[in-house]
């Protein structure tokens, strides 16, 4: 079940820049502690990135700027509805916005729509249903190491992860994501169908992302 309180996000694993990586550990906590359905199907993983690697998002810790602005190349957070009514509620260990934030403030105060950007910086979500994340994601942290073996930035303490099939690395078909992948009607019934069968969930534009989650959460 959804829950309407903050919470102490340091109770979380953090590696700074292995977001996709944090969030499949977030995604397993929340299940292990009860705050999220069975196997976390109220959950949802989202990939925000574009074709250019370039993504703007307001409100980061890693930022060095008062208004918490950051350029990703790509960036990973978990999204949780409520089949009760309540809004859904976004999960970002990188956030300094409330822990969890609810979807709509969370888009205004990060997302920053009303924010005319350049086409080259406009944001795509690619939603993957969290079970299936959880069952076929892989990463063995090769984007995270120059040609010489060093790392670009320290992997965290644990193993890298393997799917369950074996595989030990598909990042790349996650934060790979291209406009033309996107979804144009999103009032498609299919469009739900595909979410929860999907290996790779859908692609949409970031003004299809409130309107996703409420068809979502009425099902």
């Amino acid at each position: 079940m959804a829950t309407s309180s903050t919470m102490d996000v340091s109770h979380f694993h953090h590696t700074p820049f292995y977001c996709e990586e944090n969030v499949y550990l977030l995604c397993k906590k929340l299940c292990n502690d009860g705050i999220t359905n069975s196997e976390g199907s109220d959950l949802f993983v989202a990939f925000i990135s574009n074709e250019k690697k370039q993504i703007p998002l307001w409100n980061q810790k890693a930022s060095k700027r008062a208004d918490g602005v950051i350029l990703w190349d790509y960036h990973v957070i978990c999204i949780q509805i409520n089949k009760e009514g309540d809004a859904p509620l976004v999960w970002d260990l990188d956030s300094t916005l409330p822990f969890p934030s609810p979807l709509a403030s969370y888009m205004s105060e990060t997302i920053r729509p009303s924010f005319q950007l350049f086409a080259d910086y406009n944001r795509l979500f690619r939603i993957v249903h969290a079970p299936i994340f959880l069952r076929c994601f892989a990463s063995d942290r090769r984007h995270m190491k120059v040609s010489d073996g060093h790392w670009i930035e320290e992997p965290p303490p644990h193993k890298p992860i393997v799917a369950e099939d074996g595989t030990v690395h598909n990042l790349d078909e996650y934060f790979n994501i291209s406009g033309s992948d996107a979804i144009a009607d999103i009032k498609s019934s299919s469009v739900k169908d595909t979410v929860f069968a999907q290996k790779h969930g859908v692609v949409i534009k970031e003004n299809q992302l409130e309107e996703l989650f409420s068809q979502i959460s009425l099902q």
